[in-house]
């Protein structure tokens, strides 16, 4: 999450726009670390959320309100007494830290005109809300911090405010070429890595996306940077710099198919390389209205992933299972693989067993299978027809074995087959929704306890994924097993195009074609790239796809739904990617 200095300034430039001048009308305080500060300004009323969670640090504009507690706490009811209704007259942010400062203008209890500071520091786990006098004397804020607690800096009333510096960082707004350059050559440590270890408000993935923009190798070190390439990186990260003090932002996220991977106030132009169809990105008006999505959507998400656990550790013990029962048939398999030459060594006793006199511990002949002279090892105290039959009972006691393990591994494995299906599903799932029949098929199959009789049918609300192409044909993946079947027996006619990914478990993925025959490629990569999008493949760089009329699939009989078989089927590598408009 790129949370770093450069968000900050944008939201920073959002909020000077939008916040100063504006009155605070309302201050709450729903969680032990987060302020909720309702504004008027500009005509319009505005709700601000700030969080100094460790875990998840964040400012913004919001649309959603969170009830407070019935007993407001200590530190919202002091700001509640001193800007309860205070003028916003500045918002700042020093250098490129990630630090939002708010000058408040209010009235004290003499009348007199008095300045506080409101100062916001996202910092991961260092993360707090200070409230200060104007000569930076704090107050109080949400989280003390004793010498105890930290050897750096001290947060308590009384105490006087101070940006902690912990190692040499520079401000990538003000830094000349020549520091620039001494910090890089200077740093034990990859490029990527050194960019935001030296400078202020660098994120990873900010660090990446200026040596790719600069086309470096991120994992060089800046030692190893010639004069010009040094040069060409300062200048580089420069002009992006000139965009933040100019306030030309581009808040945008980029997605791997419906899921935010990463968001920035800058382009991210790294994730290009990683596939035509892998990433797509969505710039937003403005920082607050990505952040709000960006989290409800990580947050939704989070949610599915919960829900889903008790499922998820269904299928991952089932497997675990399985797969321990699969290895020992196949190693019983492996042991019943000399069954053949007891019973050569059966018949050959019957045919050269008139050459033994008696008390021989071993049998020297030509094998007429295979015109090689053979060993056979005898027991001595037995007659050759008596070896012979020893070697017979051993023979088909092993035979018997394998007839019948044989068919219990082909069991394991369609078993094994069906779960990893199902693991597809449950990571492909997007709502509760889609939890339902998947619950319902790991309870049909036995793995989930089934419902009592006297318990409703949960009603299945859950729909495949429905996509246009680019070239206006319908496309709908499964979400699940039960609506593989569907899709590919009833919604599919004879002349649509069937796609899964080859040899691992994927979602059934049906090409409406309206009777059309004349299909442009175009239509069967997107296709072909839901398929392996939807699949255990989906993180590959590319997957191989199997595509074929649906009228030539077959399902499996007694096989669990959406098993299927076929042939001359054709195969196209896909690169998996999900860019395509869904239909609701």
């Amino acid at each position: 999450m790129a949370f770093d200095g450069i968000t900050m300034a944008n939201l920073t430039w959002e909020f000077k726009q939008s916040l100063e001048g504006g009155r605070i009308q309302k201050i709450a305080q729903p969680e032990k670390d987060e302020l909720i500060l309702t504004i008027k300004g500009n005509r319009e009323t505005i709700r601000l959320q700030i969080s100094a969670s460790a875990s998840l640090p964040l400012i913004y504009k919001t649309s959603q309100n969170k009830p407070g507690p019935l007993t407001a706490p200590g530190f919202c009811m002091l700001l509640r007494k001193h800007i309860g209704s205070a003028r916003i007259v500045e918002i700042r942010q020093p250098g490129l830290e990630r630090i939002m400062e708010f000058v408040l203008e209010h009235l004290d209890e003499m009348g007199d005109v008095r300045r506080k500071r409101l100062i916001v520091e996202l910092m991961g786990k260092h993360s707090n809300i200070i409230f200060c006098q104007e000569d930076g004397t704090v107050i109080d804020s949400i989280k003390r911090v004793s010498a105890q607690v930290s050897s750096v800096r001290e947060v308590l009333p009384g105490r006087i405010y101070f940006i902690p510096h912990t190692m040499e960082k520079a401000d990538p707004l003000t830094v000349s070429e020549e520091e620039f350059g001494r910090l890089l050559r200077e740093a034990p440590m990859k490029l990527q890595k050194a960019l935001y270890n030296r400078l202020t408000g660098i994120s990873p993935i900010m660090a990446e996306e200026f040596c790719y923009l600069a086309s470096i190798d991120g994992d060089r070190t800046g030692a190893d940077l010639t004069e010009g390439e040094m040069t060409h990186l300062y200048h580089t990260i420069s002009l992006s710099m000139e965009d933040v003090k100019e306030g030309r932002f581009t808040p945008n996220i980029v997605y791997r198919g419906e899921e935010p991977v990463e968001f920035a106030a800058l382009p991210l132009t790294c994730y290009e390389s990683d596939g035509e169809n892998a990433y797509r990105a969505q710039v937003f008006p403005s920082m607050s209205s990505l952040l709000e999505t960006y989290y409800a959507s990580r947050e939704s998400i989070t949610r599915i992933r919960q829900k889903s656990a008790d499922l998820r550790r269904i299928v991952s013990n089932a497997l675990e299972r399985n797969y321990k029962k699969y290895d020992l048939q196949e190693k019983q398999l492996k042991d019943t693989e000399k069954r053949d030459k007891y019973r050569v060594y059966g018949e050959l006793l019957n045919t050269y067993g008139y050459e033994l006199s008696g008390g021989e511990k071993e049998l020297k002949c030509t094998n007429y299978y295979t015109g090689k002279e053979i060993s056979i090892p005898l027991d001595s105290t037995l007659t050759a027809a008596e070896n012979a039959k020893k070697y017979f009972d051993r023979y088909g006691k092993l035979k018997r074995t394998f007839e019948a393990l044989s068919e219990l591994t082909a069991q394991t494995k369609g078993e094994i087959d069906h779960l990893e299906s199902i693991s597809a599903s449950l990571d492909i799932a997007q709502s509760e929704a889609d939890l339902v029949q998947i619950k319902e098929e790991l309870m049909e199959y036995g793995y989930a306890k089934k419902r009592k009789p006297s318990d409703k049918k949960p009603k299945i609300t859950s729909r495949p994924f429905h996509y246009i192409s680019s070239d206006g044909f319908h496309i709908y993946v499964g979400k699940n097993n039960y609506q593989n079947e569907e899709l590919t027996f009833k919604l599919a006619n004879g002349g649509d195009w069937w796609f899964h990914a080859k040899g691992i478990p994927g979602s059934h993925v049906i090409l409406k074609t309206d009777g059309q025959t004349e299909i442009p490629d175009r239509t069967f990569e997107e296709a072909g790239a839901l398929a392996a999008y939807y699949s255990k493949g989906r993180d590959n760089e590319k997957v191989e796809v199997d595509y074929i009329q649906k009228k030539n699939i077959r399902k499996v009989a007694k096989a669990a739904p959406g098993f299927v078989i076929y042939h001359s089927n054709y195969s196209l590598m896909a690169v998996p990617g999900c860019h395509l408009k869904q239909v609701e």
